[in-house]
């Protein structure tokens, strides 16, 4: 089984994009012929600044690597180092539906957000994301849930390319987290965890220290009433169980079990705690790798040289069924 996924370099790492993320790659890391990028490529669609898009890179490789992400055990590179997923996503363009695109609700909210400029790499990224997987015949794709939208997708590109000039790429399947899928901001509960459309003190990021992790969740939004129970009328109660639930790897009927009679003062801190211990790993060796960006780009260009080794065969594969380029 080959597994990929991407994470984005942008913004500070937050605990929805670690439960959600993070963790689902060192996990299947050990399940199959794991890739994983850093997708710069992706974070150049919305304005940014080039200086902190490097810096932003280096720290998120780095948490990767604190978090146990195993350089000899997956394939672990930069995504604009293979510029086989950029011509992969010019040839899927011609296999891609406008109107597809235009539905997709990702480019609907960040469009919506940019005051000058809404470019034309913002609406045809999901191709992108759809090359980035196809270039490796990828079985599996591990992602938030808010990425199932994206996984349909690339699928139908795959088929719709496949239909039309021959079986060359694999149809991949989306593997969704069933407990910490969606992590919500701690002040408000509806809205998924950010640190662009999220609040400042409702994002835990993966760095904050534990005194400031500590307080974010005692200050943390909760309901009317006073039992500790998953329920639609109680986001920021179920927030919190889905939290816990996540990073002690059990189930919300165990949290709800285990804390049926606490308080939910005492609820909070206890998440709080548990978080601030799930985290400690990273804590403890994320500064030492951070502070060696050589070593970084040398793990960085190791892992595309392998990439390359995998896409380029399937790149060629591409051209010729579509009949692009010299006669193989």
């Amino acid at each position: 089984m080959r597994i990929f996924s991407g994470i984005q370099p942008t913004g500070r790492k937050h605990l929805g994009n670690y439960i959600g993320a993070i963790e689902q790659y060192v996990h299947h890391q050990d399940q199959g012929e794991a890739i994983f990028c850093i997708v710069d490529l992706h974070a150049t669609t919305v304005p940014y600044e080039p200086g902190e898009l490097r810096e932003r890179l280096y720290d998120t490789a780095a948490i990767l690597l604190a978090a146990g992400l195993n350089p000899e055990r997956c394939v672990f590179f930069r995504q604009g180092d293979v510029p086989e997923h950029s011509e992969l996503t010019w040839l899927l363009s011609s296999v891609t539906a406008f109107g597809d695109l235009n539905r997709m609700h990702q480019f609907k909210e960040k469009a919506g957000a940019q005051r000058d400029l809404v470019s034309a790499s913002l609406f045809t990224y999901p191709i992108l994301m759809a090359a980035d997987v196809l270039a490796y015949r990828a079985d599996t794709v591990p992602v938030g849930d808010d990425q199932r939208q994206h996984i349909e997708l690339m699928r139908d590109v795959a088929e719709r390319f496949n239909a039309r000039f021959g079986d060359t790429l694999v149809v991949p399947t989306g593997v969704y987290r069933e407990v910490g899928a969606r992590i919500m901001d701690l002040q408000e509960p509806q809205r998924k965890m950010s640190t662009t459309g999220g609040t400042e003190q409702g994002t835990v990021l993966v760095l904050d220290d534990p005194a400031t992790i500590e307080r974010k969740f005692k200050r943390a939004v909760t309901d009317s009433g006073t039992e500790i129970r998953r329920d639609p009328g109680k986001p920021g109660i179920s927030n919190l169980i889905e939290i816990l639930a996540a990073v002690q790897g059990t189930s919300f009927e165990a949290v709800e079990a285990a804390h049926a009679n606490s308080r939910y003062g005492d609820f909070k801190l206890a998440v709080a705690q548990a978080v601030i211990e799930h985290l400690r790993p990273v804590h403890e060796r994320y500064d030492g790798l951070r502070a060696d960006e050589p070593a970084l780009e040398a793990i960085l260009a190791a892992g595309a040289e392998k990439a390359r080794s995998l896409a380029a065969p399937v790149l060629a594969d591409v051209r010729r069924a579509m009949g692009v380029g010299p006669v193989a």
